[in-house]
């Protein structure tokens, strides 16, 4: 917590993360602040100011800048609280990656280009177009050696034009950037231009793991890792994964994967089969109907089991140029598939009408005109629609 006052307060607006509706509310600067803005690859503090919350923080030029929903008088004293949890989670991830960076640069010559500190997982861009498992692994040993020989690490401010400044690593200044420069210091390790919240040991870091690479921008690789408490999170995580499906595959651990293996085989083998039977059911369904000694000129269709190819195969079987064909498969209450077959020119006119009463899209060409119903309840407007235009069709057409 910390005691401050507040310098001004004006009517914002606060554009959620992930869109939506802009947030009504107040930008409100402090005389000093404990939050974070957001800046350096780190995502912002949360806290209170009072029992006002303080959904984000940012930077404008010297000042932050604290956005909340209350309006606060300028010259009161406010006492500050700050979110420890989500600061220590951000201190842990910030000073693992300057310990994953300076160690990849020493031991392989993999420089760091950007990083970013996600929500559930942080990424390193290194500026190398792969990385070995073993070079992973061997990465991984050594950032842990220096967690468990506690390492201090050390905040201090150097002037911009400081000689000093030559042996700190830096991506460049903000371009509004005043006064001292902050370089934090891992004891023997790196020393690096930062202005984020870092712990003062590495032990206090816990663990990292590296969790694997991905393909980044050209010429580039992703290192993915979590640090500290996110690790004891994932095993967490993982462990209640595990013993799930230890009670539904009713085996070991080591044995899961090849149980979902077997599963996937027969899942595979049944959806061979289904799908066989469904073409043996379309051919006969299509003899059914051409065996009957009148041919009705309107056959319309249901089945909640099916796809494209055993509509297809029953128009195919049928035959389209007497006949006029409405098929679909689907759940009767939800969305499906529809086809509708039979004369060029009929289908034509028809095709749009009917992909509007089911509400779906479609496309035709040749006779036939298939597509996606959202609503399959519309099924018997659409076959009075049908049987209308077969009704109002001459014996010559």
């Amino acid at each position: 917590q910390f005691a401050t006052r507040v310098v001004s307060c004006r009517a914002a607006e606060l554009r959620p993360d992930g869109g939506g509706e802009p947030v009504r509310g107040f930008q409100v600067v402090l005389e000093d602040t404990i939050l974070f803005p957001e800046g350096g690859g780190q995502p912002d503090d949360r806290g209170l100011i009072g029992d006002v919350p303080v959904l984000r923080v940012t930077r404008r030029g010297p000042e932050a800048v604290h956005f909340v929903q209350a309006a606060l008088e300028p010259g009161a004293e406010v006492l500050l609280s700050l979110d420890w949890e989500r600061r220590f989670d951000h201190m842990q991830q910030h000073s693992g990656q300057h310990l994953i960076t300076a160690v990849a640069e020493r031991m392989f010559g993999f420089k760091t280009t950007s990083w970013e500190l996600g929500r559930q997982r942080s990424v390193i861009e290194l500026d190398t177009p792969s990385m070995t498992t073993e070079q992973m692994e061997a990465l991984e040993r050594s950032v842990n050696e220096k967690i468990r020989e506690r390492v201090p690490v050390m905040v201090r401010e150097l002037a911009a034009d400081d000689p000093e400044m030559e042996t700190v690593r830096s991506r460049g200044l903000p371009d509004d950037h005043v006064g001292p420069v902050r370089v934090v210091d891992i004891e023997g390790i790196d020393s690096n231009m930062c202005c984020g919240t870092h712990v003062s040991n590495l032990s206090d870091l816990q663990v990292i793991k590296l969790l694997g690479t991905e393909k980044g921008k050209k010429n580039k690789t992703n290192l993915v890792f979590l640090a500290g408490n996110r690790v004891l999170k994932s095993v967490e995580q993982s462990h209640s994964t595990e013993k799930a499906l230890t009670s539904l595959l009713k085996n070991g651990p080591g044995e899961h994967v090849e149980a979902v293996r077997r599963l996937q085989s027969s899942v595979k083998l049944l959806q061979k089969n289904n799908l066989n039977l469904l073409r043996d059911i379309a051919v006969l369904i299509a003899r059914d109907f051409k065996s009957k000694p009148v041919q009705s000129q309107l056959f319309v269709l249901h089945r909640k089991e099916g796809d494209s190819e055993f509509m297809n195969i029953i128009a195919n079987e049928i035959g389209t140029e007497e006949t006029l064909l409405f098929l679909t498969v689907g759940d009767e209450k939800e969305a499906g598939l529809f086809l509708l077959a039979g004369p060029v020119e009929a289908i034509e006119n028809l095709g749009p009408r009917v992909a509007e009463l089911l509400g779906g899209k479609g496309a035709g060409k040749r006779g036939r005109f298939q597509g996606k119903a959202t609503k399959m309840s519309q099924r018997g407007e659409v076959q009075a629609l049908l049987q209308e235009f077969i009704s109002h069709r001459s014996p010559d057409a």
